[in-house]
C-alpha cells in the first residue's frame, strides 16, 4: 500500500529519496510528501496527485541534504488533500513522521493530546504519532519513539526524523513491513526492497515491535522495550533489471509475457526425472505433519484466493484430501474449527497481506500447522509460517497480479505430487504428469505469440459496460480471475460464475450488449458448457469462447473463439487464464486506463 523511503548517507538525500519513492509508485497512492534537513531545520514539501507534482515543487532546489524521509499515501483517514499528505509534524515543526498502517486508538490519543495543548492540522490518524513523540521527547528521538509506541494500538511501519536530534532516522514496525537496507556507509529504510535495490542488495527485515536507528556511523536495532536485537543480513536475489519495464509499455504486459520463464524458474531444481521425486526444500522439516494431515485449509485474498480454489480442486483430485478455501478477511473474524492434523496454507504474492497474516496467527494460535506459498523471500507471511514454497518468479510490479497466479497454481501442482509421494512411498508418478508441467511454459508461449488475436477481440468490446465470465470445474476459478482482471484495470463491471449457476439469476442480465466469456475447454463438462452457450445465444448474447486446440464444433456456436493448447485437466487453468489476462490488458489500454496503477487499488494491502 503506501510507500516509505528513508535515507541517511553521503549522497544527496533528495535525489536518492525521490528516485526510491518513484520505484514504489506501483503500490498505489493519491498524494506524496518529503521531509529533509536544511540548514539545521526540517523542510517539507507535499503534493496531491502523482509524484511528478512533488518533483515540480522540488525543482531548482540547491541545498544538499544527507538525510530525509519520503512517503506516498493511500487515503484511509481523511481525503487526499495537502493537509492529509505525509509527512506529519509536531506542534513546532521539529519532528516529522511518515507512516503506513492504521492507529486504531487515534481518537482517544488525539483527545488526550489536545487536552495537553497540542494543535492538529489534518484528519489523519498518523498525525497523532508526531504529537505523541513530541509529548515524550526528552533527550533523544529513539527514546521518544519507543515511549510513544507503547501507547499505540494498531499497525504501523513508520520513520521519524527531528531537527532536535539531527542526522538520525528512527523507524519502527508492527504489522506493516519495513526493511533496513545496508549500503556502503549509507543506510535505507523502505517499505519495499525495490526502493533501495540499485544501491544495495543487503537487507534486514524488521520484526513486529522492533525499531531501527540509522545514523551516518551505522545502525542498531532493538525492541520498543529497549532490548537490543541482533539480526542477520539477507541478500535480495532480484536485480535492478527485474524492476524495469524492459521495453514493454506496461509492467503488467511484461509480467504476462514473463510467465513461461517464471514457471521454469519455479520448477528449477524441484522436478527430478520422469517419475519424480518432487523436491520442495521448504517443506522438509514439516514432513511428519504433512504425512499425518487429515484436512487442509487454504487462506488467501483476491487473486491468491482464486489460485487457492484451483489448489483445492488439485489436492482433492490427486491426493484425495479434504480441502477448504477461505477468504482470509472472513476467516480472521470467525471462530474456525481447527482440528488435530489440520494444515493451514497461506497464499500471498507479497507475503505482507494484512488479512492473511492475521488469519495465519489465529490459525496458529489454535494449533494448526502453518505453510505458506509466496513470492517475496523474508516477507512477514513466509517468516510467520516458517515453512512453505517460494515462487522465485522475480518481482511482480503491476497491481493486477498475473504471473503470481499461474505460479501459485504450478506450486500447488508440485505440492500435490509431493504429497502423493510422501503418503505413498512405493508410488511412481506417471511420466505424463511430469511431462504435463514441464511442457506448460512452451504452451503458454504459443498463446502469447497470438496476442494480436486477443487485441482484435478487445477492439470490438472495449466500450462495453458489463461482462459475464462462466466456467465449470477447474475453469470456474479462471472465470472468477478473468472477471477480476477486467474490473481491476478497465473499470468494466464483470462477474464470474460457475456456468451452471447462470440460470439461477445472471441469465436475466443477458442481452445483445452483454458479452459472455466462456472457458469451454474439452473436459468432462464440455457438453454441459455447450448447452450453456446455446442458452446465451438464444437470448441474443455475444459469446467469446476459450476453447481447446482443434475444437471446430464450438466455432460454429460462438461469436469469437480463441484456442489454447491441450494439457492435463488439472493444469488447464494455467493456460486458459492467459488469454483472459491479455483481454483485460488490451481493453484497459484501449479505454485509456492506467494499467499499472488502477484507481483506488494498491499492490500490497497491508491494512484492513
Amino acid at each position: 500500500m503506501c510507500g516509505i523511503v528513508g535515507y541517511i548517507g553521503p549522497k544527496n538525500a533528495l535525489n536518492v529519496l525521490m528516485h526510491g519513492i518513484k520505484r514504489l509508485e506501483y503500490r498505489g497512492y493519491d498524494s506524496s510528501g518529503i521531509a529533509f534537513f536544511e540548514n539545521g531545520s526540517l523542510r517539507c514539501e507535499k503534493a496531491v496527485g502523482k509524484i511528478a507534482m512533488l518533483e515540480e515543487k522540488l525543482s531548482g532546489h540547491v541545498c544538499i541534504s544527507h538525510a530525509g524521509i519520503v512517503h506516498t499515501r493511500w487515503a484511509t483517514h481523511g481525503t487526499p488533500t495537502f493537509e492529509n499528505a505525509h509527512p506529519h509534524f509536531d506542534c513546532h515543526n521539529e519532528i516529522a513522521v511518515v507512516h503506513n498502517g492504521i492507529i486504531e486508538n487515534y481518537d482517544y490519543l488525539k483527545l488526550k493530546l489536545q487536552q495537553n495543548g497540542h494543535t492538529f492540522r489534518s484528519q489523519t490518524d498518523t498525525e497523532v504519532l508526531a504529537h505523541l513523540i513530541e509529548e515524550h521527547y526528552r533527550d533523544n528521538l529513539e527514546t521518544a519513539v519507543m515511549e510513544a509506541l507503547k501507547k499505540v494500538e494498531g499497525t504501523y511501519g513508520l520513520a521519524a526524523i527531528s531537527s532536535k536530534d539531527p542526522e538520525k532516522i528512527v523507524a519502527a514496525r508492527n504489522g506493516s513491513p519495513l526493511i533496513l537496507g545496508i549500503g556502503d556507509h549509507e543506510y535505507f529504510i523502505t517499505s519495499d526492497v525495490s526502493a533501495s535495490l540499485e544501491h544495495t542488495r543487503e537487507v534486514m527485515y524488521l520484526d513486529d515491535n522492533e525499531i531501527a536507528i540509522l545514523t551516518p556511523e551505522g545502525y542498531k536495532t532493538k525492541t520498543i522495550q529497549n532490548i537490543p536485537t541482533y539480526k542477520k543480513t539477507e541478500e535480495v536475489l532480484w536485480n535492478i533489471d527485474m524492476i524495469e519495464k524492459g521495453g514493454y509499455k506496461h509492467f503488467m504486459l511484461k509480467e504476462i509475457h514473463e510467465q513461461p520463464q517464471a514457471l521454469l524458474n519455479l520448477m528449477r531444481g524441484r522436478v527430478d526425472g520422469n517419475h519424480g521425486p518432487i523436491k520442495l526444500g521448504g517443506l522438509i522439516n514439516r514432513e511428519k505433519e504433512l504425512l499425518e494431515a487429515k484436512r487442509i485449509i487454504i487462506i488467501a485474498c483476491g487473486t491468491s484466493w482464486h489460485a487457492g480454489l484451483v489448489g483445492e480442486y488439485m489436492l482433492e483430485e490427486l491426493v484425495r484430501l479434504p480441502v477448504e478455501v477461505e477468504y482470509a478477511s472472513e476467516f480472521r473474524y470467525r471462530n474456525p474449527i481447527i482440528e488435530k492434523n489440520t494444515i493451514v496454507i497461506a497464499i500471498s504474492q507479497s507475503g505482507e497481506t494484512a488479512d492473511t497474516l492475521a488469519a495465519m496467527r489465529q490459525a496458529k494460535g489454535k494449533g494448526a500447522a502453518m505453510l505458506s506459498i509466496c513470492n517475496v523471500v523474508g516477507s512477514s507471511i513466509a517468516r510467520e509460517a516458517g515453512s512453505g514454497i517460494y515462487l522465485h518468479i522475480g518481482p511482480e510490479i503491476g497491481v493486477a497480479s498475473t504471473k503470481a497466479f499461474t505460479a501459485q497454481i504450478a506450486a500447488f501442482y508440485l505440492f500435490s505430487l509431493y504429497l502423493l509421494l510422501l503418503k505413498n512411498k512405493d508410488y511412481a508418478i506417471p511420466p505424463e504428469m511430469i511431462s504435463a508441467i514441464r511442457t506448460i511454459p512452451d504452451k503458454i508461449q504459443t498463446i502469447l505469440d497470438r496476442e494480436k488475436e486477443i487485441g482484435e477481440i478487445a477492439k470490438i468490446y472495449k466500450d462495453t459496460n458489463h461482462a459475464l465470465y462462466l466456467g465449470r470445474g477447474f475453469n470456474y476459478p479462471v472465470a472468477l480471475e478473468g472477471a477480476l482482471k477486467l474490473k481491476e484495470i478497465s473499470y468494466i463491471h464483470a462477474e464470474g460464475y460457475p456456468a451452471a449457476e447462470m440460470k439461477h439469476g445472471p441469465i436475466a442480465l443477458i442481452d445483445k450488449n452483454m458479452p459472455v466469456i466462456f472457458i469451454a475447454t474439452k473436459d468432462s463438462t464440455y457438453g454441459k458448457i455447450l448447452n450453456n452457450i446455446e442458452e446465451v445465444k438464444s437470448r441474443g448474447g455475444k459469446v467469446i469462447a476459450i476453447a481447446t486446440e482443434g475444437d471446430r464444433k464450438i466455432t460454429e456456436k460462438v461469436d469469437h473463439v480463441f484456442h489454447i493448447p491441450e494439457t492435463s485437466g488439472v493444469l488447464i487453468p494455467i493456460l486458459s487464464v492467459i488469454p483472459l489476462q491479455l483481454l483485460a490488458y488490451h481493453m484497459a489500454v484501449l479505454r485509456g486506463c492506467d494499467v499499472d496503477k488502477p484507481r483506488n487499488l494498491a499492490k500490497s494491502v497491508t491494512v484492513e
